[in-house]
């Protein structure tokens, strides 16, 4: 994409919101309720006896937990790509690669093992009911190629029914997902009927409940586990749904609420209703047959059709959950193609279907070749293996964007209990990662081979890709670019009611020091649209840059304009600090106040984690006078740059400073001493004039000390700090707490620790 202003945009071709709260659940309904259910019921009867049910109970409890995290992520941020959408956003580079890279891998398994079912029922319901077709064909061709044409056939069909239409797709899979529903229905009711003609019997068989212990119930959850995987498929197609921070988590909690009654259900009824003649067990006769203990459990207790329609069941089971996945599927490698972290013509869209035409065919593809040549009872425990991993990511990344994003608009739902929840959920999945290599070591090799190959192909081929990705930033600066200043300072103008307070803070320090201000106006264009989008909108910032100006001529500092388009506001403000090679940022932020979670805004994060240079926010509430202004002190270079600054803007206001330090309740004397040195020293290196006032408070908390004193004063000044190991990545827990709580106007300075400036710092001693 050209940065020149007058080259031609590009055409952007966005997905079509077609799928509304209904058609979004039935892809989750339709995922979950797959393949799964009549395979491994009979597996974890097998296994754990009755207590199976436990196992199915405490999966869904662990996938609950997971599924609320996907909610508030797919409503917070409704993109394609589902999980890895997410652990990208909050883990960006190797990170996000893998994530996408191994769902990628896990849906084209899971797309294979449908593809595969599919052909096993055909079969056997041509089998059923006409034989002389399935031994003519067999003959001629063998079952394994029988099977392995059938799987093609199928594949092929979902392949090209995906790329005409995310509608079409949408109403395919309500048809055989309210069908399949349907049909296992009346399993049920058959199943109840039978329990209820000797319900003391029924109930007999269940005791004991957990025949082979709770280890096995362990082992039972493990083997499951994959059948409760769907959900996610939900936000994989986030672009595409209507209203997303409503519907998507109502329709992740309506998908996992159905599949899991349903999975209850099938179980409690083939337990309940089989009565085995041979004196065998009701669950051991489950998982004697394993993968057909359904249709056995049918031939028992329901009319000669059950057979059939369970059958027939299987087939759209299969057929369902193949539709869903590939859809999922093939939104993650549009989405990792639109990263630039695989080919960048896996990410276009059909101009007039809409539809991620390349991505599904690539994706099918793979999983045909997947399906008829590869040994998929191995790689799918591989691929359930890469789900848990991806689900403890998934949860990890909500913690990371909590606080990288604290200004994310979140209208839609929330996850409770934050963060002892996706916490939780992170210990479980891994829990069951790891106990999965004693289910199937072999998992754990194919995973590790598969990301190390991925990373390589990642090294090698996309990472420079990505780094060319990132937002672009397009200067339209009409004014002179040329300074003859040694000292400038970055002023980002947004609010109009914040320009003058900003400019007069900015002005005395530019003075000191000789230098000039560079007023920034920033226009940003969604990431989907081209950079020159912005072109049409950037004479809307010009009465801002005016109004700095004006008021700059008044304050008598020399004032320069500039004005960025970005794709981020914060990409426009570093690119054109780096562009100046500025002295100091000085910017305003809002600052939240009500809400736990949010401190700074998004743009104002990724500022101060990124900025090139000094950086000073203010929290403005009000427009001033500042004649009194409190400065903590506990020594480091960021409280040193805070006090010099403090001394600019006294000799501007003609300010009263207090100089405040903090020790714990019933300090000795010893403390207090310790207290009075460090304000001693601040005020000496900062050449403080007029009025200075020592101040020593007791407070059990640093924070609420100081936002306690703030009360008194026009502002609070104080640098950054860095408490603790477990502390803020952006400007130290204590200063982000009383930015958050203090009532009055807050600054903060951030010194800029480059590698020379550390050196030379260090050098001078």
């Amino acid at each position: 994409m050209s940065d020149e202003p007058n080259s031609a945009p590009e055409e952007h071709v966005g997905f079509a919101r077609d799928l509304g709260l209904f058609d979004a659940s039935m892809i989750g309904i339709g995922a979950m309720i797959g393949a799964g259910i009549f395979v491994l019921t009979g597996i974890a009867a097998g296994v754990a006896g009755p207590g199976a049910i436990l196992a199915f109970i405490l999966n869904g409890f662990v996938t609950l937990l997971t599924a609320l995290a996907y909610a508030e992520l797919a409503s917070t941020y409704p993109e394609s790509g589902g999980g890895y959408a997410f652990i990208k956003k909050a883990f960006p580079g190797p990170v996000g690669f893998a994530s996408g890279w191994m769902l990628w891998f896990s849906y084209i398994v899971a797309c294979s093992l449908y593809a595969l079912g599919f052909g096993s029922y055909f079969w056997e319901l041509i089998h059923s009911y006409a034989p002389r077709v399935a031994e003519t064909v067999f003959s001629i061709t063998g079952e394994p190629v029988a099977v392995a044409l059938m799987t093609v056939a199928i594949t092929v069909s979902f392949i090209f029914l995906n790329a005409r239409g995310t509608a079409v797709t949408g109403k395919a899979e309500n048809v055989m997902t309210v069908s399949k529903i349907a049909i296992l229905a009346v399993f049920i009711a058959f199943g109840v009927k039978a329990i209820l003609k000797a319900p003391e019997l029924s109930m007999e068989a269940f005791t004991p409940f957990l025949p082979t212990g709770m280890t096995s119930v362990i082992l039972a959850m493990g083997l499951t586990f994959i059948a409760f995987e769907g959900y996610d498929l939900i936000a994989t197609v986030a672009e595409e749904i209507k209203q997303p921070e409503k519907n998507i988590p109502k329709a992740t909690f309506i998908s996992l609420s159905v599949a899991i009654t349903i999975y209850l259900l099938i179980l409690f009824v083939c337990i309940g209703a089989i009565r085995p003649e041979d004196g065998m067990a009701s669950w051991q006769f489950l998982g004697k047959f394993g993968e057909t203990a359904i249709v056995e459990a049918a031939r028992s207790f329901m009319p000669g059709i059950g057979i059939a329609l369970i059958i027939f069941g299987g087939l759209l089971s299969t057929t369902s959950a193949l539709n869903a996945t590939v859809l999922a599927s093939s939104r993650v490698a549009f989405s990792m193609g639109r990263d630039r972290m695989l080919p960048r013509g896996v990410s276009k869209i059909h101009s007039t279907r809409r539809t991620p035409h390349v991505a599904i065919f690539v994706t099918g593809g793979i999983v045909v070749v997947m399906s008829v040549a590869f040994p998929i009872e191995v790689v799918g425990s591989a691929a359930s293996l890469m789900f848990l991993l991806t689900f403890a990511l998934v949860n990890l990344s909500l913690i990371a964007l909590r606080r990288k994003n604290p200004g994310a608009s979140r209208s839609g739902f929330r996850v409770p209990g934050y963060p002892v929840v996706p916490i939780a959920a992170i210990l479980l999945n891994l829990y069951l990662a790891v106990y999965q290599y004693e289910f199937d070591p072999r998992s754990w090799l194919i995973t590790g081979i598969w990301i190390v190959v991925g990373l390589f192909i990642y090294f090698l081929f996309f990472e420079k890709g990505v780094e060319e990705e990132a937002p672009k930033v397009l200067d339209v600066t009409a004014a002179a670019s040329v300074s003859r200043a040694d000292y400038r300072i970055l002023v980002p103008v947004h609010n109009p009611d914040h320009v003058e307070t900003l400019m007069s803070l900015a002005a005395p320090i530019a003075r000191a020091h000789d230098g000039e201000i560079i007023a920034l106006a920033v226009v940003d264009v969604p990431r989907s649209l081209p950079v020159h989008e912005g072109m049409r909108f950037v004479h809307h910032k010009t009465p801002l840059l005016k109004a700095a100006v004006e008021h700059g001529q008044k304050l008598g500092v020399s004032v320069r304009t500039a004005t960025r388009i970005a794709h981020r506001t914060a990409d426009g403000i570093i690119s054109t600090a780096r562009d100046e090679d500025v002295s100091l940022i000085f910017m305003g932020w809002k600052g939240f106040t009500s809400t736990r979670d949010r401190i700074f805004g998004e743009v104002t994060d990724l500022v101060v984690k990124h900025a090139p240079c000094d950086l000073i926010t203010v929290k403005l509430i009000d427009q001033g006078p500042f004649k009194k202004l409190l400065m903590p002190t506990a020594g480091g270079p960021h409280a040193s740059l805070a006090a010099e600054f403090v001394g600019h803007l006294q000799r501007e206001f003609d300010s009263d400073v207090t100089v405040v330090n903090i020790v714990p309740p019933g300090a000795d004397e010893a403390a207090y001493a310790t207290a009075r040195r460090w304000i001693d020293k601040t005020i000496e290196r900062s050449h403080l004039h007029g009025h200075v006032e020592p101040l020593v408070i007791e407070s059990k908390r640093i924070a609420s000390g100081l936002v306690k004193a703030a009360a008194d004063y026009d502002m609070l000044i104080l640098g950054a700090s860095k408490e603790g190991i477990f502390s803020s990545v952006l400007l130290g827990e204590i200063t982000e707490k009383v930015a958050r709580f203090s009532p009055q106007p807050v600054m903060i300075v951030k010194r800029y620790e480059g590698v020379v400036k550390s050196l030379f710092r260090r050098a001078m001693g």
